[in-house]
């Protein structure tokens, strides 16, 4: 089938990516089975870094890692660090699909601090979209309830660290580079996660190494086919398709783990959906005021 527009090979490209994603975390959870969760970042992001290292090397644009903003770099690769490791712990800990489906509400978090943060106008519209997300989340973990495990409070946090993550992403795009915010998150990251050799990293083995090689491909690919699909269509229409994600990872729990979502989950992640295309929908018509941080 030949893709006729930019904007349906930009929906691909974002169904790929999303389900390239599900794939780096799928292995992550593979991984620390067996082995430690700084052990595991430290690796896969090394890989990850060198994928960056040979784009900036062959599209010969080092100045391009030049760093404008050192206050918001700093703060955007500690939330980077906090909420790639809550990730792989909630992967530990917690089934794929759920998850996913948790830290997929991080949008909720970039839209209430927006306003006060980077002077965004915020419509009742979307504010109606963060009482539906909540509603998700609420539906997933179940506060109070018979199947609540404390477990469900890393994702959450995850989702916490990675909407502050975005909010300074937004904030760096005026004055850095994606290249340059990219590349300082994973040297911060692998920097922080290789503090964590004195606590027990264990031999490799082949298996794991080549694992390991595969995680640092798929989370650079992410990345990579996420930028593309929004550089191929409007963010308003391709960017609700990274909720794919929620339907990769079933597919992956169940193929690999043998895990199936509850019904309660499926309802919570639903929510989610809504809320999360609620949020990009209304954005496209959103004003935006200017504003100090």
């Amino acid at each position: 089938m030949i893709l006729k527009s930019d904007a349906t090979k930009g929906v691909c490209v974002m169904i790929l990516g999303a389900g390239v994603l599900t794939m780096n975390d799928a292995v992550s959870k593979y991984l620390v089975e067996s082995y430690p969760i700084g052990q595991i970042l430290c690796l896969r992001q090394t890989v990850a870094l060198a994928v960056i290292l040979v784009y900036v090397w062959k599209k010969d644009t080092w100045r391009d890692l030049r760093i404008n903003d050192r206050t918001a770099h700093a703060i955007r690769a500690v939330m980077h660090v906090g909420g790639a490791a809550l990730i792989v712990w909630a992967l530990s800990a917690l089934s794929i699909t759920t998850v996913t489906a948790i830290v997929f509400s991080s949008p909720i978090v970039v839209l209430m601090f927006s306003m006060r943060l980077l002077g965004e106008h915020v419509s009742w519209r979307r504010w109606l979209a963060v009482i539906i997300g909540f509603a998700g989340v609420l539906t997933i973990i179940r506060p109070g309830g018979v199947d609540f495990q404390w477990a469900l409070l890393i994702p959450v946090a995850a989702a916490v660290a990675s909407g502050m993550r975005d909010l300074l992403t937004r904030r760096l795009a005026r004055t850095d580079t994606s290249i340059s915010v990219l590349f300082w998150a994973s040297v911060l990251l692998i920097v922080a996660s290789a503090f964590t050799i004195p606590f027990g990293w264990r031999p490799l083995k082949l298996d794991a190494t080549l694992w390991l090689v595969v995680n640092g491909l798929l989370n650079a690919g992410a990345h990579f086919l996420m930028i593309e699909a929004l550089r191929l269509g409007a963010a308003g229409l391709v960017s609700p398709f990274r909720y794919t994600a929620i339907l990769w990872a079933t597919i992956a729990g169940f193929l690999i783990w043998q895990e199936l979502p509850d019904a309660m989950t499926l309802i919570g992640a639903g929510l989610l959906i809504v809320s999360g295309v609620l949020i990009i929908r209304c954005g496209n018509t959103g004003r935006t005021k200017t504003t100090g941080i």
